[in-house]
């Protein structure tokens, strides 16, 4: 096999593209990776999961320490110092970037630098920055393109006064006052960082709830919790319009179901609409791939294209627009391609995970849709206000909420509001894909005192119909 010879050639270095590169190489196959950005990592590593994670990191310190009597700690004058927190959040990420490039040499994949597109059958084109062009040839190609942020058309993007989430990571003071456009997973944790550095945020989101994907029982709980902060929340709410004024923003604000519309002030926008993936110049054309309305590529259970050994993963394709699951699925493809038995993922096992504050997470049926789903639902939740370690931390917010089919007892969705959320719901996704029942769980002990107790407790609930220590 020659030099530009490859089993596998993946188009894309995030977290979809580097671990399915690493899986085919430990697979004993050839491997090469292409990547247009300086840096490997991809969205979630550079300008996604792991800068927001930094500066959410520092926001609950800041918090923290500002409460630090209540523990017994002095800790008087305790100051925001921004420069600092951004030279954190720029370490972090390259650090986790330079692991990135260590792993490609630990694993001898061969890292190729500039612009990757197919260029017929078993044959990619990278395009360098210099304009030199490099051809590769691939019996597979893997493409793990990913996704860039969306912006709305009836708003100019100065990337100053309106910015998007790539945008807003390198500012380089706290704006005073902050309107977040949609109140997803993103834009829900920036208002929630920008409230701790001391904006004043307004928070628009144009459906019922804050983080419309979630149970309404836990969305209502961040709403109120919110509220608490001094965030201002509406849903139901639509923006219409946008000023660049001297210094700021002037936003038009409607009711969803109409209504006068409010103007809003403000220092900054952040445009935190959903993201779009990039499939507009990868060469679909060239082995009669047609992306879909949306630019998403028709991928069969096992990410496989219309086109013979090429595969899509992560951003590109409609299934859930999460690093895991872009993952998972590199792993699945990786195998698939060495010969390996695969089974299709099961998307319904999605743990969803929102590092605001407090944390949200779920996974499984929410209630809503378990009904929809024709299950017979019984639930059953623990407030973290009964949790002796909740109380210990001062973070005794939230709950944690079971549900279940009624009948046959199996395990539907957990879904959790409250400290290290994000961490808890790894038992809920196990026993999911176990199938366990929320008997099992119930029997499951659970140590104490822990915030896992709430695991615990509200899967009693759901089996007995009230916790047992509550």
């Amino acid at each position: 096999m020659s030099a530009n010879s490859y089993d596998v050639t993946v188009i894309g270095a995030g977290p979809g593209g580097y671990v399915a590169a690493i899986r085919c190489a430990q697979l004993g196959l050839k491997t090469a990776i292409v990547e247009k950005d300086p840096n490997l990592g991809g969205t979630c590593l550079l300008r996604g999961c792991i800068p927001t994670k930094a500066l959410l990191e520092s926001a609950h310190m800041y918090d923290k320490m500002r409460k630090a009597k209540t523990w017994g700690i002095k800790a008087d004058n305790v100051e925001l110092d921004f420069t600092q927190v951004q030279k954190y959040r720029a370490k972090t990420v390259k650090t986790n970037s330079k692991g990135v490039s260590f792993l490609m040499r630990k694993n001898e994949i061969d890292v190729h630098a500039g612009h990757g597109r197919i260029a017929g059958a078993g044959k990619v084109s990278v395009t360098a920055d210099d304009g030199t062009v490099t051809t590769l040839d691939s019996k597979h190609v893997i493409l793990a393109t990913g996704s860039v942020c969306k912006h709305m058309p009836f708003i100019e993007m100065d990337h100053v006064r309106t910015v998007n989430s790539d945008d807003i990571l390198e500012i380089s003071e706290v704006p005073k006052s902050l309107i977040v456009m949609g109140a997803g997973a993103v834009g829900s944790e920036f208002a929630s960082v920008y409230n701790s550095f001391g904006s004043e945020v307004t928070l628009v989101e144009y459906m019922d709830h804050l983080l419309p994907i979630e149970d309404e029982d836990i969305s209502k709980e961040l709403e109120r919790d919110y509220k608490k902060r001094g965030i201002n929340v509406m849903t139901k709410s639509k923006i219409v319009k946008v000023d660049l004024v001297e210094g700021g923003v002037q936003v038009h604000v409607e009711p969803r179901d109409g209504g006068d519309a409010q103007v809003l002030e403000a220092s900054m926008l952040l445009v935190a609409v959903g993201r779009a993936p990039v499939t507009g110049h990868v060469g679909l054309d060239t082995v009669g791939i047609e992306a879909d309305e949306r630019g998403m590529v028709p991928v069969d259970e096992y990410c496989r294209t219309s086109a013979s050994n090429v595969y899509a993963i992560g951003d590109i394709i409609a299934t859930p627009w999460l690093a895991h699951v872009a993952s998972h699925e590199g792993v699945m493809v990786a195998e698939l391609i060495a010969g390996k038995h695969v089974h299709p993922i099961n998307y319904l096992h999605t743990p969803n995970c929102t590092y605001c504050e407090p944390e949200v997470a779920s996974v499984g049926y929410t209630e809503a849709k378990a009904k929809e789903a024709g299950y017979e639902v019984k639930t059953g939740t623990f407030p973290f206000t009964a949790s002796g370690k909740a109380r210990i931390m001062g973070a005794n917010s939230g709950m944690v909420k079971f549900v279940a089919d009624a009948k046959y007892d199996e395990l539907l969705g957990v879904h959790i509001i409250g400290p290290k959320a994000t961490e808890l719901i790894a038992e809920a996704v196990v026993a999911l894909q176990l199938e366990s029942t929320v008997e099992e769980i119930t029997h499951a002990m659970h140590p104490h005192p822990t915030l896992a107790e709430a695991m615990g407790e509200a899967a009693a609930a759901a089996l007995n119909g009230s916790p047992l220590n509550f």
